[in-house]
């Protein structure tokens, strides 16, 4: 990198960066980017579309207000998008506790139980808002809590649910710690988000503990600590590999629960998010020009399958 012979002649020394990540894709890649709070087929075209126009690859988007506020047109419309361009389309699972009735939730001790499913009553909504969305084509979903997803896993272990669904679990449920980590990737997950100002070691720490693809935002919200590192983006890949690079945007309006009267401001905010992440792939190109990262519709992807219809008990 330019500039280390001139700090280190000068008396300066860096944190050394831990080994470099051996793991990878099925495909062979080192990483995968994500777009955030994609929420509706409306801003999925926007993304598809500044995707398009920066040249940048998007191999999943994820959408955050929740399946069942989507209408099974909007879904269907979601599907048939990501199945045509390779994207895997993650949707998140509702109802959850932060829209409920109870009030824990919102209060200032409480936000921790936000994405959680409250009661027997909550999880079979849940269970039916992954099975109407799975009916509809999508094969991905972000889990919150982990009593539902353990039932999921097991839904899908018996054959209840189709076997090439992804469960991503959510920055909600983010672990802290390598032990954490192995506990949600052995209740059945995915793919895990790692909270967003994770250090190099710290991201070193959770590689070792888990061959699992892990999430983490590059620039994350102002409600998830605001960090933006896209510059670092080459020696998080390194370290983090198989890594999911996340581009949410700080110093922008919230999103959740989202719908018509948001589409505008949120199409926008996702274009910024394709920029930026055009933007760390130049760092990436710059710094490290043999990372590689997957192709549209790589292996292990949860791309929609909107031509092929499931259905409960059919396996």
């Amino acid at each position: 990198m330019f500039g280390d012979d001139f700090l280190a002649a000068e008396g300066y020394s860096s944190e050394a960066v831990p080994a470099k990540s051996e793991r990878r894709f099925p495909d062979g890649a080192e990483f995968r980017v994500e777009i955030p709070s994609v929420e509706g087929p409306e801003v999925l075209a926007a993304v598809v579309e500044s995707a398009q126009r920066l040249g940048v690859t998007v191999n999943r988007v994820s959408q955050g207000s929740g399946a069942m506020l989507l209408s099974s047109a909007e879904i269907c419309d979601m599907a048939e998008i990501g199945e045509a361009q390779g994207i895997e389309v993650s949707l998140f699972i509702g109802p959850r506790q932060e829209y409920d009735i109870g009030n824990h939730s919102r209060a200032l001790d409480g936000a921790a139980l936000a994405g959680q499913q409250r009661s027997v009553r909550q999880l079979r909504y849940a269970i039916e808002d992954v099975a109407r969305a799975v009916e509809l084509g999508i094969r991905s979903f972000l889990v919150a809590d982990i009593g539902l997803l353990s039932v999921l896993h097991r839904l899908q272990l018996n054959g209840e649910l189709p076997a090439d669904i992804v469960w991503k679990v959510s920055v909600m449920q983010a672990p802290s710690n390598p032990a954490s980590l192995r506990v949600i990737a052995d209740l059945g997950a995915s793919t895990a988000n790692i909270p967003s100002d994770t250090s190099l070691g710290e991201l070193a720490e959770f590689r070792a503990a888990s061959p699992i693809p892990l999430d983490l935002y590059v620039e994350s919200p102002d409600a998830m600590a605001g960090v933006v590192r896209g510059q670092e983006m080459p020696d998080l890949i390194r370290v983090g590999a198989p890594l999911y690079v996340k581009f949410g945007l700080r110093n922008s309006t919230p999103l959740y629960p989202s719908g018509e009267h948001l589409v505008a401001v949120a199409s926008a905010i996702a274009r910024e998010k394709v920029h930026r992440a055009a933007v760390a792939l130049e760092w990436v190109q710059r710094l490290a020009p043999e990372l590689v990262q997957s192709k549209p519709g790589a292996i292990g992807l949860g791309v929609p399958t909107s031509g092929s219809r499931w259905t409960p008990n059919a396996g």
